[in-house]
């Protein structure tokens, strides 16, 4: 098959790769129908993420088509469309009992393009199939549900509900990317008197405002100064971080409110200064976090509903084997205005489903 293989740190290539094959009796094996590219991929790229090696398959979103499952796997069988998760969980140890599986210690957590191969290829192994895939409504259209893989649950979990939002609040969200919006989009649920976008580029910003924030300024237009205006010098309640680098998540510190909190979603690949003598007073609450996807299922009705942005947050599209066209639209968001960009193979007719052994 064809796959996107991390080569180290400023290379890739779209090369032939072995096929995946079932080695443990929990595994699924899915026919990548589409697919989509992380700002996180785009750290491994840059090198900010050691533990990728080369020779890796990048990605960790995608929705497919179940075509050969293990022993064990009980809840899809081939044939099925799925979404494949962001997080695997294996179900057993102490974090997976508690809901925590991006914390998984049983072989679970962020492992698709990260320790072992990933979604941006032909076909993948998804480990824990049972945890690890949601099956997928006929009406929900790939390219929308594959926003459930990663972007959505992320925003949801790491920057809405860790951050606390709640009604009445002025939340402030750093980075239109799509994690941004998302977070944009997701905050709503809890009714803020207002949500404040700040990018640096004017198309992201302006795709902030079609989905909902009420303010948006450039990062070079001193958004301190506005979330002042608007605050009557308070500051914000919830600032969420969804950068990743060192000058944004300072600016989050300085626009908090005293007793606010500030929510990381944001891959730093670089240390930034925690200013704990101006912040140690000031009852702040700094959350960091890798998602959970416990609020899939959820998130994925309510896209199925209509509840939820889809469609009007993929700007570009792609087939398949244009794996490193799309990375280069991607990567240049600035000149592009990509959002998310989604990637497609061709649709087969019939399934290769490989014997079942007796």
């Amino acid at each position: 098959m064809k796959a996107l293989v991390f080569h180290g740190p400023g290379q890739t290539s779209w090369q032939d790769v072995p096929d995946p094959s079932i080695k443990d009796a929990a595994d699924a094996i899915v026919r990548v129908d589409a697919v989509t590219i992380c700002g996180t991929d785009l750290h491994i790229i840059k090198g900010d993420v050691p533990e990728v090696t080369p020779g890796r398959i990048l990605g960790h979103e995608a929705v497919g088509t179940i075509v050969e499952t293990g022993g064990d796997v009980r809840s899809v069988r081939p044939g099925d469309r799925v979404l494949i998760s962001c997080i695997s969980a294996c179900g057993r140890c102490r974090f997976c009992r508690e809901g925590r599986y991006g914390q998984c210690r049983g072989g679970g957590g962020w492992v698709l393009g990260h320790t072992i191969d990933g979604t941006q290829a032909e076909y993948v192994r998804v480990p824990f199939a049972d945890l690890s895939v949601h099956p997928l409504p006929s009406a929900l259209a790939s390219h929308e549900a594959v926003l459930l893989a990663d972007i959505f649950p992320t925003s949801y979990e790491v920057g809405v509900l860790n951050g606390n939002v709640r009604p009445g609040d002025t939340v402030v969200v750093v980075g239109a990317g799509p994690i941004g919006l998302a977070a944009i989009a997701t905050a709503q649920l809890y009714s803020p008197s207002r949500i404040i976008a700040v990018d640096l580029a004017a198309s992201r910003l302006a795709a902030a405002r079609d989905l909902g924030a009420d303010a948006t300024v450039s990062a070079q237009e001193e958004p301190e100064q506005l979330v002042g205006d608007l605050t009557d010098g308070l500051g914000a309640d919830v600032v969420i971080e969804a950068v990743g680098v060192p000058e944004s998540f300072e600016m989050c510190t300085r626009i908090v409110r005293p007793g606010g909190r500030v929510a990381n979603i944001g891959v730093h690949g670089k240390p930034a200064v925690l200013h704990l003598e101006d912040l140690w007073i000031k009852d702040v609450t700094i959350t960091t976090g890798l998602v959970d996807t416990h609020s899939t299922p959820m998130l994925l009705r309510m896209m199925a509903a209509g509840r939820l942005p889809g469609a009007a947050m993929v700007t570009h599209r792609f087939e398949l084997d244009q794996m490193e066209e799309a990375y280069d639209v991607f990567s240049r968001a600035g000149e592009t205005g990509a959002l998310k960009v989604v990637l497609g193979g061709p649709q087969h007719d019939t399934l290769a489903v490989p014997p079942q052994e007796q």
